[in-house]
């Protein structure tokens, strides 16, 4: 049976971001962000909240129609630099936390590594609740835009923040890029591009 995705918007603001903030409350780069645990509690949220804001902004939020599972997506185009892009991590922070360096830190070092030279599709965050792990929800979100990619000769692109999922983006067509984000005294990330595919070249 196939997974019923369908387009979020504003009105599931609150159901997305309480779904990101249990999928990433114990992620290697929210810990990184947040290291005190309580804390973290506290303000993960704002950042999940922050995060939806940009995805409505710079491109869109799907969501399987359960609600266990939400993927943002940027939509990037070639070579383009929008004017305050720089200030975006500073401005992220001062929303967020504006006493944590560390969310304008991991802002900027994604960005300076992020391809600007080649319009594509950026998986920014994909969550699945943590009580429906392993059921492919995750793999069917990402796998319906892929498939638009491929029949629309878009690339993609992501940072993995785990070896599990560095492992399953391969499997769905991503490589990795060749050199890893180090966080200062942190997790590592993985950033990874897709080509578009033919029917052929697929493995999911």
């Amino acid at each position: 049976m196939g997974v019923a995705i369908r387009r979020a918007g504003e009105g599931d603001r609150e159901d997305v971001v309480r779904l990101l903030d249990a999928a990433f409350m114990r992620d290697p780069v929210s810990s990184w962000i947040f290291p005190d645990e309580e804390y973290r509690l506290r303000t993960h949220g704002a950042l999940m909240n922050a995060f939806f804001d940009l995805a409505l902004s710079e491109g869109y939020v799907d969501i399987t129609e359960d609600g266990a599972a939400a993927a943002l997506w940027w939509s990037v185009p070639a070579g383009e630099h929008r004017e305050g892009d720089d200030d975006g991590p500073a401005l992220l922070r001062q929303a967020v936390d504006a006493g944590n360096e560390r969310v304008e830190t991991v802002g900027r070092l994604t960005d300076a590594i992020h391809p600007t030279d080649r319009a594509h599709e950026y998986l920014h965050l994909i969550a699945v609740h943590p009580d429906r792990q392993g059921e492919g929800l995750g793999t069917a979100l990402v796998a319906a835009v892929l498939d638009r990619c491929d029949r629309e000769g878009l690339h993609a692109y992501l940072e993995a923040s785990n070896s599990r999922s560095r492992d399953l983006y391969a499997r769905l067509g991503f490589t990795f890029m060749g050199t890893a984000l180090d966080l200062p005294d942190g997790p590592r990330m993985w950033p990874m591009w897709r080509e578009p595919q033919t029917a052929g070249e697929r493995t999911v």
